[in-house]
């Protein structure tokens, strides 16, 4: 992305020769693996958006939380390897009609998203200034986008968990308030007169 080395890039620079670190242990790093598949199937049956990243990342924050597993070291080039399978995703996703769609809707789109942005800096500053949370998590916190989007911008700032928390919370918040919302606005106005 940008550049530099993240997280999972580190060469261990302080471990001489003969010393092991953390990827001395690659049991640990299946059993994330197979930690966070089972989180993310098991998200599946709550028929969320983002179930599966959103299962996976809370199933595998408590176990590295509890301290029962020593903090994983992913080879290097996971993460690289993991943006670009979620570009990929997320790019297949855009078609032609979405072009077509942009021609009508750019309007709109234009002043959702300055507005979104506008409000995500305000709370943002709110959150530094009145809560005292790190300036970083609070703007990629309050940013609008997706949870991969953002916890992978986050992970390059060191803070992609925080940010990915975050998001969850507000998603799963949205996800279960929102439809509530809908269907009381939606049955109000198909009674109105």
């Amino acid at each position: 992305m940008r550049g530099h080395t993240g997280p999972d890039e580190s060469t261990h620079s302080g471990l001489s020769q003969g010393q092991t670190g953390p990827m001395s242990h690659p049991w640990n790093l299946i059993l994330y693996a197979c930690i966070g598949t089972a989180g993310g199937l098991l998200a599946l049956r709550t028929g969320i958006p983002a179930a599966p990243l959103a299962g996976a990342l809370l199933a595998v924050g408590l176990v590295s939380m509890s301290g029962r597993l020593e903090t994983a070291a992913w080879p290097v080039g996971t993460r690289t390897a993991l943006e670009i399978g979620i570009g990929t995703v997320i790019g297949a996703g855009l078609s032609s009609a979405v072009l077509e769609q942009l021609q009508q809707l750019w309007r709109p789109a234009l002043v959702i998203t300055l507005s979104l942005v506008l409000a995500g800096l305000a709370i943002a500053l709110l959150c530094t200034r009145l809560l005292g949370v790190d300036p970083t998590i609070a703007l990629l916190g309050a940013a609008p986008g997706g949870i991969s989007g953002m916890s992978l911008v986050g992970a390059e700032f060191g803070v992609g968990a925080a940010v990915a928390a975050l998001h969850a919370i507000r998603l799963i918040t949205v996800l279960l308030v929102l439809p509530l919302l809908v269907r009381l606005l939606v049955s109000d106005g198909a009674g109105a007169p």
